[in-house]
C-alpha cells in the first residue's frame, strides 16, 4: 500500500525520489523528444508549488537532487536550472483546476502522438484500455507550442475530472493522486494507443460492450490500482527490490 509518512520532510523526499524515478523511466522508454517531456509533482507543504524536471536535462540521468521547485507564477524558487515554460503553462493550470491531483505527466511518446493525430479517443478493445473508458477526453485543438495560461486553462477544462486527456496532434497527458499513479496511467495509456493502432491496422477491432467496459474500469481504473501496478517498475528504477546491491 502507499507509504504513510511521519513528517512533511519525509513525504517531500519520497515524492521527489518517485518523481525522479518516473522521469528516468520515461527516458528509458524513449518518451522524451529533444527537450520535450515533463512530469510535475505538487509539493506536500506548498500547494501552489510544483517539483519538475529542469529544462533540457536528459530524463534518464535525473535524480531527486536535480529537480527544481516552481511556484504558481512560473518562478523557480529552489534549484539551479530553468523551467520549461510550455510544461508550466499546461501543468500549472491542471494542478490549479484539480487540487486533489498530486502529479501530472505529459510527454511526446510515439504511439500517443500517432493516435492524437487521428483526433480519436481510446476504444474499449482490451482490459487495459477499459481503465480509460469514459474517463479520458480529447482536447480537439492545436495552435502550436502551449506558452500561455489561457490555453492551459482550456486543456484543464477539457480534462475535467477525468484521469487523462488526448491532446490532438500533440500527445497524452495523465494525472493521479500520486506520482506513481500519474506515471502508470501514462505508461499504460501509451501501450493502449499502440494496441489500438496495431489492431486497426490488422483488421476491425471488436469492442468490449458498455456494461463490461464500465465494470472493468471500476475494477482497474482507480489511482490505488494504478499505484499497485506501478510498484514493480518503481522497485526496478529505484533499486529497492530484493536483489538490490547483491
Amino acid at each position: 500500500m502507499p507509504p504513510v509518512h511521519r513528517t512533511l520532510t519525509e513525504e517531500r523526499e519520497d515524492r521527489k525520489a518517485r518523481l525522479a524515478g518516473a522521469l528516468r523511466l520515461f527516458g528509458q522508454y524513449g518518451y522524451e523528444d529533444g527537450v520535450s517531456g515533463h512530469i510535475t509533482a505538487r509539493d506536500p507543504g506548498y500547494a501552489d508549488c510544483f517539483w519538475v524536471n529542469p529544462f533540457g536535462a536528459p530524463l534518464a540521468e535525473l535524480g531527486a537532487r536535480d529537480l527544481i521547485l516552481v511556484n504558481g507564477d512560473g518562478q523557480v524558487v529552489e534549484g539551479r536550472h530553468h523551467v520549461n515554460q510550455a510544461a508550466f503553462a499546461v501543468h500549472a493550470q491542471v494542478h490549479r483546476a484539480r487540487p486533489a491531483v498530486v502529479a501530472v505527466a505529459h510527454s511526446h511518446s510515439l504511439h500517443g502522438r500517432a493516435l492524437s493525430a487521428l483526433g480519436e479517443l481510446l476504444e474499449p478493445i482490451t482490459q487495459e484500455a477499459c481503465a480509460f473508458y469514459e474517463d479520458h477526453a480529447l482536447y480537439d485543438s492545436y495552435t502550436g507550442v502551449v506558452v500561455d495560461e489561457e490555453e492551459g486553462r482550456m486543456i484543464a477544462a477539457a480534462l475535467g475530472d477525468r484521469k487523462a486527456v488526448i491532446l490532438r496532434n500533440h500527445g497524452l497527458l495523465t494525472v493521479g493522486d500520486s506520482v506513481d499513479a500519474a506515471a502508470w496511467w501514462f505508461l499504460t495509456m501509451e501501450r493502449s494507443c499502440q494496441v489500438q493502432l496495431a489492431a486497426r491496422a490488422a483488421g476491425k477491432p471488436v469492442l468490449i460492450d458498455h456494461r463490461n467496459a464500465v465494470t472493468t474500469r471500476e475494477q482497474l481504473g482507480s489511482d490505488l490500482v494504478a499505484w499497485i501496478n506501478y510498484q514493480p517498475l518503481w522497485r526496478q528504477i529505484s533499486g529497492t527490490g530484493p536483489g538490490a546491491g547483491a
